[in-house]
């Protein structure tokens, strides 16, 4: 299965794609984590492309390095700038193999131009994969109850 397959399925049941400044607070990016209850949002830079990505994880680990004061830190003082990144062609297999390798759980999706197109969850990755697990049992269990 391909990314853009996942993707068009979250068009139908998640929420639009979440973006933020570099320029905000890390409580404003919190508080954006939150009220979408999402665990990673990318830093969007002006032209469309990814400039970077936040995660809980980021904020947290700031947070117990420097003190509550670094939630009036902007974004871009702690997001990850060297983001690993996907294409609508892109295979579950090699975004799970990029999620391993590099121990983070979302992967932004982007175009030949490298323009954000959406993004992807380790959680969206399990989903296909129980899919594919029960779909091929189903088939199993026809095939041998037809022979």
């Amino acid at each position: 299965m391909k990314v853009s397959a996942i993707l068009k399925g979250k068009s139908q049941s998640a929420p639009a794609l979440v973006t933020i400044a570099s320029n905000v607070t890390l409580l404003e990016a919190a508080r954006k984590l939150a009220q979408h209850k999402i665990g990673a949002v990318v830093v969007a830079a002006v032209d469309g492309t990814v400039a970077g990505i936040l995660s809980e994880r980021d904020i947290v680990r700031r947070l117990a390095e420097a003190g509550p004061d670094v939630l009036s830190a902007p974004v871009r003082d702690v997001m990850t700038r060297n983001v690993v990144t996907c294409t609508p062609e892109s295979s579950v297999d090699e975004l799970m193999a990029k999620m391993t390798r590099g121990r983070f759980r979302h992967l932004p999706v982007v175009d030949a131009a490298g323009h954000l197109t959406g993004i992807v969850s380790i959680g969206d990755v399990v989903k296909v994969h129980v899919e594919e697990i029960e779909h091929e049992a189903t088939a199993l269990r026809e095939y041998i109850s037809t022979h």
